[in-house]
């Protein structure tokens, strides 16, 4: 692929917050602003870039911001400070080692390795993946990255949990071109949200669910089997989010296919869901896995398993997207994509990495080497402050 030695001289921990546009309400809580921290990690005056994006509370999973913080101070900064790896994989066994769990406080310091790597290389993301996926032993036609990835758009419970609200917000959304629409729902808020976005949509547009693992199989079977009417492409998660069992359960009693999301959590995971046929389409997050080597690991088990993928995101800036648009140009990933643009989540001018919606619904897959040549310094300096390891980089 390239040189994967590394000697990691610095890393620097920045919080970045970025307003949203709008409040975001899913089933299991809400947010108004993004907070992540930013990982940059030096190697003979070469930076990469790297995102960790949790929640400040723990509703999505275990970890939040400051645990992560924790992890990063206390474990990760002291432990790789001053050494040497050989390559991406011995990075990612040295953040793995006597640590279970904690992908997000994984996922910044991998993705600013891989970052580092492409930079210092004039290697594109999207080769390097598909350079890694030929090694892992993946026939040619499935580390064919595409040009660009199919973008949809996620709407969330409407803050006065109106049908008609849920109605416009939708029609609004599709005029920018997106190619489907995905709903959160919650028990109460399911059968009447999916018909108010069916007829929004029309018959036929690709309409999916997310229920955040609010659903509970027994007291929430008759709603599910209800929705089946609205010719829903999946509901996903709509379980508990450490099921398989129950979801495979699920699986044989309604005719809308399962998703996983939060119980995707790594490849043996996805070997577990396989075997119990709990579901075969997945959403895979670089976040919540812990780095594109997990994520790639995924990818590989995918395709000889027969799941199909799309791409999801918590949302993270455009820093931290760069990896999953990357992965999900290949050709494994069959439905539109989690990833929107910038000015979707929001306010202007405040993303470092600034994220277009092409007029086809699409966003391009970035072809430069790391993430610092489509950096703006001067929204990185002014949304961004430095918390662990020192000041802003320059390089």
């Amino acid at each position: 692929m390239f040189d994967e030695r590394v000697r990691v001289d610095a890393i620097r921990v920045r919080e970045l917050r970025l307003p949203l546009s709008a409040p975001f309400r899913i089933s299991t809580g809400a947010l108004t602003e993004r907070r992540s921290w930013i990982v940059e990690l030096e190697s003979a005056g070469i930076v990469g870039y790297g995102e960790s994006a949790p929640n400040d509370e723990p509703f999505y999973c275990e970890e939040t911001l400051g645990t992560v913080h924790t992890l990063l101070e206390e474990l990760f900064l002291p432990r790789l400070r001053g050494r040497t790896f050989e390559s991406i994989d011995a990075f990612d066994a040295e953040l793995r080692r006597g640590v279970r769990g904690n992908a997000f406080a994984r996922v910044g310091l991998e993705n600013a390795y891989w970052d580092l790597c492409c930079r210092r290389a004039g290697v594109a993301l999207v080769d390097a993946i598909a350079a890694r996926l030929r090694a892992l032993g993946l026939p040619a036609q499935h580390c064919e990255p595409r040009a660009s990835i199919e973008s949809g758009v996620a709407v969330g419970i409407p803050e006065d949990e109106k049908p008609s609200t849920l109605g416009r917000t939708i029609e609004e959304h599709l005029a920018h071109g997106y190619h489907r629409v995905k709903i959160k729902i919650r028990p109460g808020w399911d059968v009447e949200a999916c018909r108010v976005a069916r007829s929004a949509v029309g018959e036929g547009f690709a309409l999916w669910t997310d229920a955040n693992a609010s659903f509970e199989l027994e007291r929430d079977l008759d709603a599910l089997r209800a929705m089946d009417a609205f010719g829903l492409l999946f509901h996903e998660q709509p379980l508990d989010h450490r099921d398989l069992v129950d979801h495979a359960r699920l699986g044989r009693e309604i005719r809308t296919p399962i998703c996983l999301d939060e119980s995707l959590t790594c490849e043996r995971a996805g070997r577990a869901a396989l075997e119990l046929g709990a579901a075969k389409i997945w959403n895979i997050k670089v976040q919540r896995v812990g780095g594109l080597c997990e994520a790639t690991r995924i990818y590989r088990l995918a395709v000889e398993g027969g799941a199909r993928l799309w791409g999801g995101t918590m949302p993270e800036s455009g820093i931290g997207a760069q990896p999953i648009i990357a992965l999900a140009a290949f050709p494994a990933f069959v439905f539109a994509a989690d990833v929107e643009p910038s000015s979707r989540w929001y306010r202007p001018g405040h993303d470092p990495i600034e994220l277009t919606l092409a007029r086809d619904g699409t966003i391009a897959v970035p072809r430069t080497a790391g993430v610092a040549a489509s950096l703006d310094r001067e929204r990185y300096a002014r949304y961004t402050r430095p918390v662990l390891g020192g000041g802003t980089a320059d390089h």
